[in-house]
């Protein structure tokens, strides 16, 4: 899809962050507090990426997962950015960024992804 697709497909929030690479601020996500059961998808793409099964509440501002739905629908990048090292998340079939996986989450895989309310949609089960 070519950016001016993206353009009037996004809101200019979604498309700064899932696009430009951006982020939202702290605690403003709409989706930081949902509790509700369903699945967490792609605003770009509509892909399955995060099950509410897997959300937890890690309190840094973003809506934070233990793990993908499938591993096979993100991909993980090197970040260099903002004077650190991280590790972006990207969905697989269209591109957009999503956020950043860490290191120190409370699941058995010890990962916490830290997502963009922004770059999701929810779909309630």
């Amino acid at each position: 899809m070519e950016n001016k697709e993206w353009k009037t497909k996004l809101t200019p929030e979604q498309y700064r962050i899932l696009r430009e690479k951006g982020t939202e601020m702290p605690g403003t996500g709409k989706l930081l507090h949902n509790k509700k059961s369903g699945m967490y998808t792609c605003a770009g793409c509509g892909t399955d990426l995060f099950s509410s099964e897997t959300k937890f509440d890690s309190g840094s501002g973003w809506p934070s997962f233990t793990d993908p739905k499938n591993t096979e629908n993100v991909e993980l990048h090197e970040d260099r950015s903002m004077g650190m090292v991280r590790t972006e998340v990207t969905c697989k079939k269209c591109g957009s960024h999503l956020g950043h996986v860490f290191d120190d989450g409370p699941g058995t895989s010890g990962k916490r992804y830290c997502v963009n309310s922004a770059a999701l949609n929810f779909e309630e089960k």
